[in-house]
């Protein structure tokens, strides 16, 4: 597996930050490649996007959430990816937003691609698009305050 761990500044204050990122479904508005992410269930979504110039589906569970903290996933099926996001207040209107995220290359063309550097690029530039759609509403487009923990790791 490999890791990746980019941090954003974004100004906007932490809530809706936090509210405009479990927005699933708008992640096609600003991340390079997801064509489609459909939200199945309060902790599941299904995933359509290119890859290596390859398209990829899989469905990721979300197993645990903390509104204006943290969203942690992981893959089940498809292509395996997990991480997460946290989300920091640094001022009143002023989050910082920390993704980390580890998955495993499929196939020469995303080996290549992992080298060179292109999955962290694409990262980073998923983040400044998302801090520009986040700063440039005056309203989030939705909001789920919902909790979520990881019942494998409850005691």
């Amino acid at each position: 597996m490999e890791h990746i761990e980019k941090t954003i500044e974004v100004e906007a204050p932490v809530n809706k930050v936090y509210n405009q990122w479990t927005q699933f479904e708008d992640f096609p508005e600003f991340m390079e490649g997801v064509e489609e992410v459909r939200q199945l269930d309060d902790k599941h979504l299904h995933w359509v996007a290119e890859i290596g110039g390859k398209k990829k589906e899989w469905d990721a569970e979300i197993y645990e959430q903390v509104p204006d903290q943290k969203v942690a996933w992981r893959s089940i099926t498809g292509a395996r990816n997990a991480g997460m996001v946290e989300f920091i207040p640094q001022e009143s209107n002023l989050t910082r937003v920390i993704l980390k995220m580890d998955y495993e290359p499929q196939g020469a063309v995303e080996k290549t691609g992992d080298v060179l550097g292109a999955v962290s690029r694409r990262v980073e530039g998923d983040l400044e698009r998302f801090k520009h759609f986040i700063q440039s509403r005056r309203l989030e487009t939705g909001a789920w305050r919902g909790e979520i923990h990881d019942e494998k790791n409850q005691s």
